[in-house]
């Protein structure tokens, strides 16, 4: 944990554990790889702490995939797909992960893998990866589901749930949503169809035919730079995909975002299962940010995105303590007192500041090691692997050309 957040320029186990002061990376691989423990019991207890220090009854829950380009195929999960983090079709790693977003803060609270079909009918493939043999294919929205199930049935305190096209797009979702009482705004393409009294139409026909009266402006929530002024409009709606008896249950909409600068549309699913102001919607939908900055931080500050693993176990253990590294920051700013007022104007402490805070006067080397020796050792030793593998390569290379 303390190498996650040292501030080292790559965070892998060979980092870790040269600045941990050990000899071989031998001992970090076998904590990610081998060693006994629980890494779906520690997210659980990972929930348990983000909840208890950012949880409030308005909570939301977010949910979004991230992907991670990566060379070859045998890394678990990999083949060429689309990933956001690229823009573009890569060869990348995909995965969807739920955030607790409260008044105070935001932080990670479950992932899931996401294992293309190409994985899952390739089951020899999969018992080289390590990937258990209950695993069977699920869809980004279906691993959505199964996380949001988890956190709810475990008492995380929400109100709603927030998430893009791919999950607004998803029927299964929605209406699972609805029979929990669960309240949500989820985004959807221009030309979803959403049915009405009306009938069934595109939801930028619809958009078009509203009158100048139906907009009004809110906050989508505070930005770096203000609050986040957009004009919104809502439509009543009906969902195909929920029951009758469900549907009675308070409201459904689409709800329209217009960019005062540019009058660009962007538009939502959402439901609530009691009454609720447009307001109140516009600010759901603005809480979807909160997975995108957490990436973000979560790359930058806890090594996300840094892992060298290939195998199942793995991948999920190092994304385990990765969250927490993350959550440890969050949690760390949530409830830092704030600087009293004085002659020297201070901000809060961020993450950033807490991490290099750290980094200085928590988690640097011990001095003991912090020596030449150890520094040559590691220098010597990484050669020395490199050459291996080298040498390896270059035997299988002529084996299969010959």
């Amino acid at each position: 944990m303390l190498g996650l957040l040292a501030g080292l320029p790559r965070v892998n186990c060979w980092t870790v554990a040269e600045h941990a002061g050990a000899v071989t990376p031998d001992g970090m691989q076998h904590l990610l790889s081998r060693a006994s423990w629980d890494h779906d019991g520690a997210v659980e207890d990972l929930r348990d702490y983000v909840v208890e220090h950012l949880g409030d009854d308005d909570g939301v829950l977010v949910v979004d995939e991230t992907g991670d380009v990566k060379k070859g195929t045998a890394t678990v999960g990999v083949q060429r797909q689309y990933t956001g983090t690229a823009g573009r079709i890569e060869n990348s790693q995909v995965a969807v992960y739920l955030v607790y977003a409260g008044q105070r803060g935001h932080a990670f609270v479950d992932r899931q893998l996401y294992l293309p079909r190409s994985w899952v009918g390739d089951r020899d493939r999969c018992a080289a990866a390590g990937v258990p043999a209950d695993i069977g294919f699920a869809t980004k929205p279906a691993l959505a589901q199964q996380m949001i199930d988890a956190a709810l049935d475990a008492g995380t305190p929400c109100s709603w749930v927030a998430g893009d096209e791919v999950y607004g797009n998803a029927p299964d979702l929605r209406a699972d949503l609805v029979r929990r009482g669960i309240g949500y705004v989820l985004a959807v393409a221009r030309d979803h169809r959403i049915t009405t009294d009306a009938g069934s139409e595109r939801a930028e026909v619809l958009a078009r035919r509203l009158p100048k009266r139906a907009w009004r402006r809110h906050s989508a929530g505070p930005g770096a730079k203000g609050e986040r002024l957009y004009d919104w409009a809502w439509i009543q709606t009906t969902d195909p995909a929920v029951t009758t008896d469900a549907a009675a249950r308070g409201g459904h909409w689409l709800l329209i975002r217009r960019s005062i600068r540019t009058g660009e549309l962007a538009f939502y699913r959402a439901h609530a299962p009691a009454r609720v102001k447009l307001a109140t919607l516009a600010r759901v939908a603005g809480r979807r940010w909160a997975v995108e900055e957490a990436f973000q931080s979560g790359k930058e500050l806890a090594g996300l995105d840094e892992h060298q693993v290939r195998t199942w176990t793995s991948w999920h253990r190092w994304t385990a303590l990765s969250m927490l590294a993350h959550a440890f920051l969050t949690v760390m700013a949530a409830t830092t007192p704030a600087p009293t007022a004085g002659k020297d104007r201070l901000i809060a402490l961020t993450r950033n500041e807490i991490r290099r805070l750290l980094a200085a006067f928590v988690a640097p080397m011990p001095d003991a090691i912090e020596d030449t020796p150890h520094r040559l050792h590691w220098s010597r030793w990484r050669r020395q692997h490199q050459a291996r593998a080298r040498d390896c390569h270059y035997r299988r290379q002529e084996a299969q050309l010959a």
